[in-house]
């Protein structure tokens, strides 16, 4: 156990000197009068994107496992290219039409987060800005599982074709209803690992 702290210190530190570095325009970095200076310009570093999640739910649910690296490797705006799949998967698990595949994919597609600061934060949530020209983005006490599933299988975006009652079970929730700690009220608002 010890040994998993001092990885996880040191992994840390190389974070925070990593975001240090990239702070500002300059090359050098003094990090202390004392502590010589980091030269990022000379870094041969190379980093690869291993994992890319936008919207929840659309590569776990909507994209076939063998193309999920694929997926992962790809950048956001590029992302419609696997609405197909994401099409395929409504018309032939859900049973939904072509047109509110269709739907879906216009909603889900590029997979990215939506987020209209010009809009009154009380109108958040993920999926509002799709439903009723809200904000966007994601509230942490948004159940994401059940809104997908909602609408995927349910009346969210379109009645026709609906298998379920919005978040109701067989379909429409993973059936967990609420944490099972609360969020906190300060920074970084999530609860701390059980």
């Amino acid at each position: 156990m010890p040994n998993t702290r001092k990885w996880r210190a040191a992994a840390a530190l190389v974070v925070t000197l990593t975001l240090a570095a990239g702070c500002d325009d300059t090359q050098q970095r003094t990090l202390s009068p004392t502590a010589p200076s980091l030269d990022v310009s000379a870094s041969a570093a190379v980093y690869d994107q291993v994992e890319f999640l936008g919207n929840p739910l659309v590569s776990e649910v909507t994209i076939m496992k063998a193309n999920h690296d694929q997926y992962n490797r790809t950048q956001p705006y590029n992302t419609a290219t696997f609405a197909p799949q994401t099409g395929a998967f409504v018309t032939g698990v859900a049973g939904r039409t072509s047109a509110y595949a269709n739907v879906l994919a216009g909603v889900l597609y590029p997979d990215m987060l939506v987020v209209d600061t010009s809009k009154p934060t009380s109108t958040a949530g993920w999926l509002s800005w799709a439903l009723a020209n809200g904000y966007g983005g994601r509230k942490l006490t948004d159940d994401v599982v059940d809104i997908g599933l909602t609408a995927i299988f349910s009346s969210l975006l379109d009645p026709t074709g609906a298998s379920c009652a919005p978040f109701q079970l067989p379909l429409c929730t993973d059936n967990v209803p609420a944490n099972d700690k609360a969020f906190s009220s300060t920074f970084p608002y999530l609860a701390s690992p059980s």
